[in-house]
């Protein structure tokens, strides 16, 4: 009997303190609809001052041949010598291998200094339709004298650094790999879609070509030191074995010399995108506008409370 008692008074206490948590709601409703108005209003006027950014993207496919598997068996241990690669994962290694060469450091400076004008990556403001011209932050670089106006604290400089470019290059770069078939999707995030279509090509490009200029190099050197192990030994299993090396590191020439899409082939190519990819105005929009009423309702909840 006085655990029901119990339970009724508990229950009439949540009754009256969710009364009084709505009383409180309503009498302040209209400093929670002004809060909420100004967020919402103050969220319009901030996405409309939002450039658009556009993401050109390319699909491609792993180009890498797979090596045979009884050859890499039989001449598994005169290839390592050799410094020939002939392993059944070849191709897998290969794709990977290029995927981490087109994020690293290296390779990335050298295209922002061979491809890229530091300005279009460092300084735009916005991108203008009608002219297809960009817009530059004045305060970071100053177009007309071609000088960078930025404010930088020793060591750095107004200029931006190659350290600095491949850092903004890196954040706008997207590279994904689908572990089930194998694709790659590299895609570039820029305020004009005309540039963003025009850095990815030129980045397949020279992807292509670091990595068959570095294959090229390898099996010249593997052909090299194959072609001198033949010359000083008489055993004719053993210089039987160092040919088929031979041959196959010039099939590996022959196919870097034909091949221009070497280590990737595109399968759908960037295109100019019509469409931005973000921002997304509205939900911002409708997130600033939830948040304004969450906090002006908290606000006029704890002031009820201290009230009481």
């Amino acid at each position: 009997m006085t655990e029901n008692v119990t339970q009724q008074r508990q229950a009439a206490d949540d009754e009256i303190d969710l009364r009084e948590l709505f009383t409180a709601i309503w009498q302040g409703k209209w400093i929670i609809i002004a809060v909420t108005a100004v967020f919402a209003v103050g969220s319009v006027f901030y996405v409309l001052s939002l450039p658009n950014i556009y993401k050109s993207e390319a699909l491609l496919a792993p180009a890498s041949e797979q090596k045979g598997a009884g050859l890499s068996g039989q001449l598994g241990g005169l290839a390592a010598l050799a410094g020939v690669s002939l392993g059944s994962g070849a191709g897998v290694n290969k794709t990977a291998l290029a995927i981490e060469v087109l994020k690293s450091r290296d390779f990335l400076s050298r295209f922002i200094q061979q491809r890229i004008q530091l300005e279009d990556l460092m300084a735009v403001k916005s991108w203008e339709l009608a002219t297809n011209t960009l817009k530059y932050d004045t305060e970071v670089y100053n177009p007309q004298t071609q000088q960078w106006l930025r404010e930088a604290k020793p060591p750095k400089q107004a200029k931006p650094s190659l350290q600095q470019a491949y850092k903004a290059l890196s954040g706008v770069l997207i590279v994904s790999q689908d572990e089930a078939t194998g694709m790659v999707k590299l895609s570039i995030e820029h305020h004009s879609p005309y540039l963003a279509q025009s850095w990815v090509q030129m980045l397949i490009a020279d992807l292509n070509l670091e990595m068959k200029t570095r294959d090229i190099e390898d099996a010249e050197k593997s052909i090299a030191y194959l072609q001198q192990q033949i010359s000083q030994t008489s055993v004719a299993d053993l210089r039987t074995t160092l040919y088929s090396l031979v041959e196959e590191q010039t099939k590996t020439l022959m196919l870097a010399n034909v091949r221009s899409e070497y280590v990737f082939k595109t399968v759908d190519p960037a295109i100019v995108p019509e469409i931005k990819s973000k921002p997304a105005r509205a939900l911002i929009v409708i997130l600033a506008t939830i948040l304004g009423a969450m906090m002006s309702s908290l606000i006029v909840i704890l002031v009820g409370i201290r009230k009481n």
